[in-house]
């Protein structure tokens, strides 16, 4: 298996780590040639108009879509959970518009308001999940379809899954617990 890692910004040599750590080929992508013989595409975290004005200028957005149709499961972490968005709150920012989602970015303030908290997710099993939330997005809305897999305590909704296409407003490649990860690959391979 061959696994896409967006190499446009951002935290993309952290999920390129965690891959090789599961024994996975994992590729930096910067060019639409690049996303060819991929089984998935991770959209890392970063600056998300950063990465938007980035996929634009090396024409990456067809590409993305491409895979998409051909059933292939894309992970946004972060900024990626923001880029594969509908809608977006307030902002200018290009969505991909491939996930029947609404988005907040920054929703939880700044940078000093990072912070790290303890999940449940079913998918992933009993145990809590150690969450890593930075400058992070929250999802306002899901459309049908959308599976709604983790929330805060107060029900801000930070991961979900919709067919192929799984976001979380936190980084799992900053963690340790490669759980997400795994589950992604599950989906790549038909399992999950």
């Amino acid at each position: 298996m061959k696994i896409g890692v967006l190499a446009s910004q951002g935290a993309f040599a952290e999920h390129i780590k965690v891959l090789q750590q599961l024994n996975v080929e994992a590729m930096p992508v910067r060019l639409p040639h690049e996303l060819l013989g991929v089984d998935g595409l991770i959209i890392p975290g970063g600056e998300s108009t950063t990465i938007s004005r980035l996929i634009a200028a090396y024409n990456l957005e067809s590409g993305i879509k491409a895979l998409v149709k051909e059933g292939k499961p894309i992970f946004g972490t972060c900024a990626g959970m923001i880029l594969l968005s509908r809608d977006i709150s307030g902002n200018t920012t290009k969505a991909l518009d491939l996930m029947d989602i609404k988005v907040k970015r920054n929703a939880f303030g700044r940078q000093r308001e990072s912070f790290e908290t303890e999940l449940a997710i079913p998918v992933l099993g009993e145990e809590p999940y150690p969450a890593v939330f930075i400058r992070a997005p929250m999802i306002e809305r899901c459309g049908d379809g959308v599976e709604v897999l983790a929330k805060l305590d107060d029900g801000t909704i930070v991961a979900a899954r919709q067919d192929k296409l799984l976001v979380t407003a936190f980084h799992p490649e900053l963690t340790g617990d490669y759980r997400f990860h795994r589950y992604y690959l599950d989906m790549a391979s038909g399992k999950a």
